[in-house]
């Protein structure tokens, strides 16, 4: 009979420490990212930078000079804090050729060879 409690009380501690650890591995929330990652300000989804194919929102414009100077150093933070960055929609795109957006987020119709807006 004290054998059985025995074995009753090993599986027992062995499953609080298999489930300890299976959650300690999953502490960390994926999530969109809401914040601003130099002032912390909810985004506005308008105002944005792409770095090495990823798009980071900020709460004001003049955050992004600011991201400008390191990005590396606010995406880290951002994905620290487990945020997940959207990918830039229009990376692989021949920048040369196309319409697309400058580094403050806005839209550019110029075509890129000639700076028209055609």
């Amino acid at each position: 009979m004290k054998s059985i409690k025995m074995i009753g009380l090993a599986m027992l501690i062995t499953l609080f420490a298999v489930g300890y650890v299976l959650a300690e591995g999953k502490t960390v929330k994926e999530d969109s990212q809401t914040t601003c990652p130099v002032m912390g300000g909810t985004i506005n989804k308008e105002l944005y930078a792409d770095y090495e194919g990823k798009r980071v929102y900020f709460c004001c414009a003049g955050c992004i000079p600011e991201f400008q100077k390191d990005p590396e150093k606010y995406i880290k933070k951002l994905e620290d804090e487990g945020m997940t960055l959207e990918k830039n929609p229009e990376a692989g795109i021949n920048k040369e050729s196309s319409p697309g957006t400058d580094t403050s987020g806005k839209e550019s119709n110029a075509c890129g060879d000639c700076g028209c807006d055609s």
